[in-house]
C-alpha cells in the first residue's frame, strides 16, 4: 500500500509512475490527496478541542476551589459541548481513514525508476543469458511424453483423483521432486537463509498483508467455512511472520526460506502452453523472502539474483534473466526480474523463478517496522524470489537431457536423488 507521505511529496509523479504500470492513477491518488486533506484538518480540530478541554479541567478544578459553583457547572457544559464534537470528528476520521484504506488498497505499487515502459511481456529486457543449450535430435520428446515413457509422472492418474493441474510423480519421479527440494533448501541455508516450514492455508489479514487481496482472489482456493486460502505461495505465510512487528535493526535482515506446496487457480488459462508440467493448479517451490532496511534493500536483490542464477548453473540449464516492464510487473512490486530456462523438446523459454523488491508497499500494509537510531519506526523494505520454482525446472531437465539410454540426472542433484539417470 502507498504511503500518504509519498504520494503528497509529489502527487503527479506517482501518477505517471503509475502509468508506466498501464494504471490510471489520477482519480484515486487526488482523491486520496483531497481525503487526506480533510483528515489532517479534522485532526487538527481534535487536537485543538483536545488542548481546550485539558485547559478547562484546570479551570474547573481552580473555579470549585475558589467556591464558584455557577461557573464551574458553566464551564462542565462546555466540556460536554466539546466532547460531544470530538466523538463527531472520531467518527468523521474513522470514516475518512477508512475511505483512504479502501483507495489505497485498489492502487498498485510505483514501479522503480529502472522498471522499463511496456505493455506486456512482449516488451521485457533480457538483461542477461547464461548456460549451454542442449543438442537434441529433431524428434525429441517433449516432458509429458518422456514422464509416461518412464512412468514417472502421471497426469491422467491426476485427472481421476482431483482433476486437470495436479499431476502424481512415481518412483524415480517423486524421489526427483524431494531431491530438488532438499537440493534448493541446502542452497538457501549456505547462503544463510532460516528455514521455516510454514502452514499452507492463510487468513484474510495475511492475504490482504502482502498484496494477494484484494488484487488475487479469484487465482487463490477459497475455503469458504472457514473463511481460509490455500496459499499461493510461501512468500504469504513467511512475509506475514513481521506483521505488526517492530524489529531491532541489529537484527536486520531477516532472511527467510521455506519449502511448500502452492495452490493456484489459473483460472482462465489454456492452450498448449498448459500442457504436462507448463501451469500446474498444485506446485511446489522453495520461496527466499528478506525484510531489509530501506538502503540495503537493491543490494539485496542483487543477492537474490545471483543466488538463482547460481542454482540454473548447477542444474546445467540454459538460462536468462527478464528485467520485466512496467505493463508486466505484478501489482505489489517495485521492480521485478523473472529467472527462465530454456525447453530443449518445446523450444521455450519457461519461467522458473520472480525475484522482487516490494520496497515498502508490502510492509505499509503489513505495519512491518524496525527501530531507528533515531529511536522513531520506519517502514522496512520487503524482498522475495522463488528458488526455485519445481514443475518447469523438472519439465527443463527431463527434455534438456534424455539421451538413448534415459534421463541423465545433472552432477550436483546425484547425490540427492541417488541415481545418475532415469532409465
Amino acid at each position: 500500500m502507498l504511503t500518504l507521505q509519498l504520494i503528497n511529496k509529489d502527487p503527479e509523479d506517482v501518477i505517471r509512475r503509475l502509468a508506466v504500470k498501464q494504471f490510471d492513477g489520477r482519480e484515486p491518488i487526488m482523491k486520496v490527496v483531497e481525503l487526506d486533506k480533510q483528515r489532517r484538518e479534522a485532526q487538527k480540530q481534535r487536537d485543538d478541542n483536545a488542548a481546550q478541554l485539558n485547559k478547562m479541567a484546570a479551570q474547573i478544578g481552580a473555579l470549585m476551589k475558589q467556591g464558584k459553583k455557577e461557573e464551574a457547572q458553566a464551564a462542565k457544559q462546555q466540556v460536554g459541548t466539546l466532547k460531544a464534537a470530538n466523538k463527531e470528528i472520531d467518527d468523521r476520521l474513522t470514516g475518512i481513514e477508512e475511505e483512504i484504506r479502501q483507495i489505497l488498497l485498489s492502487v498498485p505499487n510505483v514501479p522503480y525508476k529502472g522498471v522499463p515502459e511496456g505493455k506486456s511481456s512482449a516488451d521485457n529486457v533480457v538483461e542477461k543469458t547464461g548456460g549451454k543449450m542442449p543438442d537434441l535430435p529433431a524428434d525429441a520428446l517433449p516432458h509429458w511424453e518422456l514422464a509416461k515413457k518412464y512412468d514417472i509422472i502421471d497426469f491422467d492418474l491426476g485427472v481421476k483423483i482431483t482433476g486437470a493441474g495436479f499431476p502424481v510423480y512415481k518412483g524415480k519421479g517423486a524421489r526427483l521432486q524431494r531431491a530438488l527440494i532438499q537440493f534448493f533448501l541446502d542452497e538457501a541455508n549456505k547462503d544463510g537463509y532460516l528455514e521455516i516450514e510454514p502452514p499452507l492455508v492463510v487468513n484474510q489479514d495475511s492475504g490482504l498483508g502482502t498484496g494477494q487481496l484484494p488484487d488475487k482472489e479469484g487465482q487463490m482456493y477459497h475455503c469458504e467455512v472457514d473463511d481460509f486460502y490455500l496459499i499461493p505461495t510461501a512468500e504469504v505465510p513467511v512475509t506475514n511472520i513481521y506483521r505488526d512487528v517492530i524489529i531491532p535493526q541489529e537484527e536486520l535482515p531477516k532472511k527467510n526460506c521455506a519449502y511448500s506446496a502452492c495452490f493456484r487457480r489459473e483460472a482462465g488459462s489454456y492452450g498448449k502452453d498448459v500442457r504436462g508440467l507448463n501451469r500446474l493448479h498444485q506446485f511446489d517451490k522453495v520461496e527466499l523472502v528478506r525484510i531489509e532496511k530501506p538502503e540495503n534493500s537493491y543490494a539485496a536483490l542483487e543477492e537474490m539474483k545471483a543466488h538463482v542464477q547460481g542454482l540454473c548453473e548447477k542444474l546445467e540449464l540454459p538460462w536468462h534473466i527478464l528485467r520485466l516492464c512496467g505493463g508486466d510487473t505484478s501489482f505489489t512490486s517495485a521492480i521485478t526480474f523473472d529467472f527462465e530456462v530454456w525447453s530443449g523438446a518445446q523450444k521455450r523459454w519457461l519461467e522458473v523463478s520472480s525475484v522482487s523488491n516490494f520496497e515498502t508497499y508490502q510492509a505499509n500494509r503489513l505495519k512491518c517496522r524496525y527501530r531507528g537510531d533515531d529511536k522513531k519506526t520506519h517502514l522496512c523494505h520487503t524482498l522475495n524470489g522463488s528458488a526455485l520454482a519445481l514443475p518447469r525446472i523438472v519439465a527443463a531437465l527431463l527434455e534438456n537431457n534424455q539421451t538413448p539410454e534415459g534421463i541423465r540426472i545433472p552432477e550436483a542433484l546425484r547425490k540427492y536423488t541417488g541415481f545418475d539417470i532415469i532409465d
